[in-house]
């Protein structure tokens, strides 16, 4: 390292580590020298793709907010415009009491705007629940956050959560309704009821948001696999993979950085428990925060299936907890992209396991692709053995965004805040879609480098 050169550590490989290190190479330009330390022996996180049925699929993450701005910005700025796709506008199903539904509409993650969009999935009770609950004025206190389970458990009951809600909140945060808290995950929900709303539907109603124009989802032609391969290429860092950093020390000027010695800078993107473990003892107050920051494990089983077997014509199949599935969404990949329709045999995705339940984690690959291939046929009556399988265990994969979490990550970032030459990034701060990672990156990245994000 040549006297004046800027030398940056990027902590944790994943998506928001490596547009971090991009971000901080475009900020200081080609001399500085960009290390990426990843303790696993690939980078992308859980952003990983696989050849399957004979073309690329993805077994994490497999779309993002296409009304987000960042990701196709970031792909345009990376030449990979033309790798934008959407999905082809079919709807998903919703496997529950031994049948198919269609998923319920107007809802905000599943919390119904009125009982008529649950005709058929709930059963009559449950519809007249949903429907009463405006007669009962909501006690809401504007200064404590609760669980999605408790708010919608107390006003619409049981089989609105485990047929409705616990199916989407599954997709999204491998959580429960017990395990999310609304302010966090459904902030402008919060907001209506902060705003005074009488009841919940009242406050549902006005937090559903306003249709939009274009495409509601977007992915990669050639997978997620191909904006990792840009970024590497972009951000013309050195990858230290295999290598758990296990603390950080200030120093008079930068950090000492176990195992890579002395950097000017340090940007941490990694998950709450590896961010509590670094920083236990250089900033204890946000290690604390962190430490409270429980992660969800996950299995995704992803196969092809002969020519000329049909899926059914829809993009997916989510399943409610009270179903007696194993699995816990069938994405039907071949239906869901019109790029995908197109291979000689069709493909789709089974994803396994919630926050609290790691039992998937541990059985074998023959184990987790039985259960898969016998939920499909019990769900959709297909009975067709897989042609190719891979299987994709995601430890600890997804933050839980608990009730309390705005306050765990406002007091890790004000703790950080005022830390010469450090950052921190990642799934666990505003959002565990890859736009809100690409975003948080690049917050990350302005601070630590001083140029506008």
């Amino acid at each position: 390292m040549t006297s004046g050169t800027r030398r940056v550590a990027v902590v944790g490989g994943g998506i928001t580590g490596l547009v971090a290190a991009y971000r901080a190479r475009c900020a200081l330009g080609p001399d500085a020298e960009i290390i990426v330390v990843e303790a696993s022996d690939r980078l992308g996180g859980t952003l990983r793709t696989v050849q399957v049925g004979g073309g690329a699929l993805d077994v994490g993450a497999e779309a993002f907010l296409g009304r987000r701005p960042e990701v196709p910005a970031l792909m345009a700025e990376l030449g990979l415009a033309d790798e934008l796709v959407h999905p082809a506008g079919r709807r998903p199903l919703i496997y529950a009491d031994s049948g198919l539904h269609p998923l319920p509409a107007a809802t905000l993650m599943g919390i119904p705007s009125s009982a008529a969009s649950l005709t058929g999935l709930v059963d009559d009770e449950s519809l007249r629940t949903v429907k009463a609950e405006t007669d009962t004025p909501i006690s809401w206190d504007r200064d404590r956050d609760v669980s999605v389970g408790e708010l919608v458990g107390s006003r619409f009951g049981e089989q609105v959560l485990r047929r409705s809600v616990d199916p989407l909140l599954g997709g999204v945060y491998s959580g429960l309704s017990g395990s999310i808290g609304v302010r966090a995950a459904l902030p402008s929900l919060a907001a209506a009821l902060d705003g005074g709303a009488r009841n919940l539907t009242e406050a549902v109603n006005a937090a559903l948001p306003k249709p939009g124009t274009g495409p509601v989802f977007g992915a990669l032609r050639s997978g997620y696999g191909a904006l990792i391969d840009a970024l590497v290429v972009a951000a013309h860092a050195r990858t230290v993979t295999g290598t758990q950093v296990e603390s950080i020390v200030g120093e008079r000027r930068g950090w000492r950085v176990d195992p890579i010695g002395h950097v000017d800078t340090v940007i941490l993107a990694v998950p709450a428990p590896a961010l509590a473990a670094i920083l236990a003892d250089t900033v204890p107050d946000a290690a604390d925060a962190a430490a409270e920051i429980e992660l969800a494990s996950s299995v995704v089983v992803a196969m092809s299936i002969p020519a000329g077997v049909e899926l059914p014509d829809n993009s997916g199949i989510l399943v409610a907890t009270d179903a007696g599935l194993s699995v816990k969404a069938f994405t039907l990949s071949s239906r869901k992209w019109p790029h995908l329709a197109g291979r000689g045999e069709p493909v789709l995705r089974a994803s396994l396991g919630r926050f609290g339940d790691d039992a998937p984690l541990a059985m074998s690959d023959e184990k987790l692709l039985e259960l898969a291939v016998e939920d499909l046929r019990t769900a959709t009556g297909l009975d067709a053995a897989p042609t190719a399988a891979v299987v994709q265990r995601w430890h600890g994969g997804l933050p839980q965004y608990a009730p309390g979490h705005l306050g765990r990550v406002a007091a890790i970032e004000a703790a950080v805040r005022d830390v010469p030459g450090l950052a921190v990034a990642g799934a666990w701060s505003h959002g565990v879609g890859v736009p809100a990672c690409v975003a948080s990156a690049t917050r990350a990245a302005a601070e630590v480098c001083g140029v506008a994000p």
